[in-house]
């Protein structure tokens, strides 16, 4: 819409130092000779002594691709040397590699520690890779000429199978598990519990409580121990479970989608979506942003993304992140997230206010486009984390922090190669203006004929007005109706749902949009809205700041148009409330909207309470 400011929703800046040994460049430093130079080398390293060794393809070009072996020291005593083996099919091969010597006989393949990576303390790892060229994957893997995965380390035996887990303290959504203990010549060091074949939890006792099931669904669990050494044994028997309830659609909010943004940039973790109680109650997660560069979606910031270390306080199963694990960062987490609650769905959002610039340039060629995206959230490293994504264009053929000129059609050629490239499975969505005026940025585009690609719209009803106009008048940023004496005709929710409706996009799949956060000016000196001002009030950023802090520091006085606004000394704020949330959620019903959507989860109570006024209002 016409008001929009960068502040809405500009990526806050974080300056990031890390550091570490660099990969050189496969070939420069690659030591890869062919067998027959290698004779008298390949005597056979010493016994394995409770280690490991996990193979990932890090990247795939279709003609190659790169991959990459992680040795780690399971065991208490250091290792000297290491030997990787692994037979590749047929038509695949090892092109070149690097912190390691590779040979191969025909299509078995062996790799041996350099004269600097071969000691590995307990618990320290390693990994070299290599490029290679063809479709296969790596089979019958040994390190030390036991098994890669240490279920057969020598002197030592893995675990029995623990008893059966028993069930109880059923509920909607959550269930007790216990079971009777494994034993291990060695000991037991801890538990896997795994619902419907997925590790969920990995706890030192002989119970577990998994929350945030979906009411009437059934799930199976399974125990597998581990010992002192590592080595898992053989999975218990599968106990079957159904949670109570049901009925109400597969959505916490009876089948309504309650959708809320997670930024990349700010303090709040993927853990506190559990400890607030948020992630119960949610049923989707847009992940804030990817960038939109040179025709493609990109990596917005890999530190965070994928990087970033968690402490055990930190994350979501109170397991640290280890430096040399496959993936780290918001990635981790969010995966760590939706093992626990499995009714939860995530899309990586690319664009938003600061990134919107790129939009114009991609979809010059949306088929391009859309490749580009789908191999990014496709990327074997974290494809599993995402079921979809969501297209953050502010705004198409219309202005906002750049203007673009791409014409009416460009929104819907581009949710038109979007659902041809990611398919049926795949979620696709899109933040959309919420500019209902007569020629406003709704009459801009092809909205309507862009909705038949896509699962829904998060129509950006907030907003509205704010600081950007310095001296007012003040108005509520996110009015759910028009009122008598708002500054412009159309910007008001009602209004936006109507002409998109107007456009032919189904009620369904449009959420309306809450702001959990205020906007607000300072030298108010009349409580209603329509007065004059001196400038932003001081907040998070000038004339913005959280909810969490507002309902305290500067409490509600009144309504209008269905939103909250307070005068307290000087500044005057308008933000929405438990009470005001509940209001529009049961609009939102009336107009048979799909649910409802939030920018973002900072911005609410610890314990989430504006989550949990969306999630009761949509039932």
């Amino acid at each position: 819409m016409s008001t929009e400011t960068p502040s809405r929703r500009t990526r806050l800046p974080r300056s990031v130092t890390r550091s570490g040994r660099a990969r050189a460049v496969a070939g420069v430093t690659a030591l890869f000779l062919p067998l027959a130079a290698m004779v008298g080398l390949a005597a056979p390293a010493e016994a394995a002594a409770s280690a490991t060794a996990t193979y990932t393809k890090k990247s795939d070009w279709g003609s190659g691709f790169e991959g990459q072996w992680t040795v780690k020291n399971t065991g208490t005593t250091t290792l000297s040397s290491w030997t990787v083996e692994w037979d590749f099919p047929t038509g695949t091969k090892v092109t070149s590699a690097w912190d390691a010597t590779v040979t191969n006989s025909a299509n078995h393949w062996t790799a041996k520690n350099l004269g600097w990576n071969g000691t590995l303390a307990p618990g320290a790892s390693i990994s070299f890779g290599f490029n290679g060229a063809g479709t296969g994957a790596p089979s019958g893997c040994k390190l030390n000429g036991a098994a890669c995965d240490g279920s057969t380390q020598p002197g030592d035996n893995a675990p029995s199978a623990p008893g059966k887990p028993t069930a109880s303290d059923i509920t909607d959504t959550s269930v007790k598990l216990s079971w009777a203990a494994a034993t291990d010549d060695k000991g037991v060091k801890n538990y896997d519990v795994k619902r419907d074949g997925a590790t969920v939890a990995t706890v030192t006792g002989t119970t577990y409580t998994n929350t945030g099931l979906t009411a009437g669904t059934d799930y199976a669990y399974t125990v597998v121990a581990r010992d002192t050494a590592d080595q898992t044994g053989p999975a218990s028997a599968s106990t079957a479970v159904r949670t109570t309830g049901g009925g109400g659609g597969e959505n916490p909010g009876g089948g309504k989608i309650n959708l809320g943004y997670f930024t990349n940039w700010g303090p709040y973790t993927v853990k506190n979506l559990v400890t607030s109680g948020s992630a119960a109650k949610i049923t989707h997660i847009n992940y804030a942003f990817g960038n939109v560069q040179n025709g493609k979606c990109t990596v917005g910031d890999s530190y965070a993304d994928y990087e970033k270390s968690f402490t055990a306080d930190q994350s979501v199963d109170g397991k640290a992140d280890v430096w040399d694990q496959p993936l780290r960062g918001h990635f981790n987490q969010l995966r760590k997230l939706k093992a626990q609650y499995p009714h939860i769905k995530v899309l990586w959002s690319f664009g938003g206010w600061t990134w919107s610039g790129g939009f114009g340039q991609a979809v010059q060629n949306p088929t391009a486009f859309a490749q580009s995206c789908y191999d990014l959230v496709e990327d074997p490293r974290w494809a599993d984390v995402f079921d979809g994504i969501d297209l953050d264009w502010e705004y198409p053929n219309a202005c906002g922090l750049t203007c673009d000129t791409s014409g009416p059609a460009s929104i819907k050629n581009m949710m038109q190669a979007m659902r041809a490239k990611f398919g049926a499975n795949n979620l696709i969505t899109a933040a959309i203006t919420a500019d209902g005026s007569n020629g406003g940025k709704l009459d801009a585009a092809d909205y309507g004929g862009a909705a038949q690609y896509i699962d829904w719209y998060d129509v950006m009803t907030y907003d509205y007005f704010g600081t950007w106009a310095a001296q007012g008048p003040t108005a509520p940023h996110s009015p759910l109706t028009s009122y008598p004496g708002i500054p412009a005709q159309g910007f008001n929710s009602a209004d936006a749902i109507a002409k998109l409706k107007a456009k032919g996009v189904p009620g369904s799949k449009l959420l309306l949009g809450i702001g959990f956060y205020g906007r607000g000016w300072t030298g108010v000196t009349q409580s209603a809205p329509g007065g004059t001002a001196t400038g932003p009030a001081a907040g998070v950023e000038p004339g913005n700041q959280y909810y969490k802090v507002l309902k305290t520091t500067c409490p509600a006085t009144g309504t209008i148009a269905g939103t909250a606004y307070a005068h307290c000394g000087s500044d005057w704020w308008s933000y929405d409330t438990p009470a005001t949330v509940t209001t529009k959620m049961a609009w939102a019903k009336s107009q048979g909207l799909g649910g409802a959507f939030f920018w973002e989860f900072n911005g609410d109570t610890v314990d989430g309470e504006l989550v949990k006024a969306i999630s009761n209002g949509l039932k």
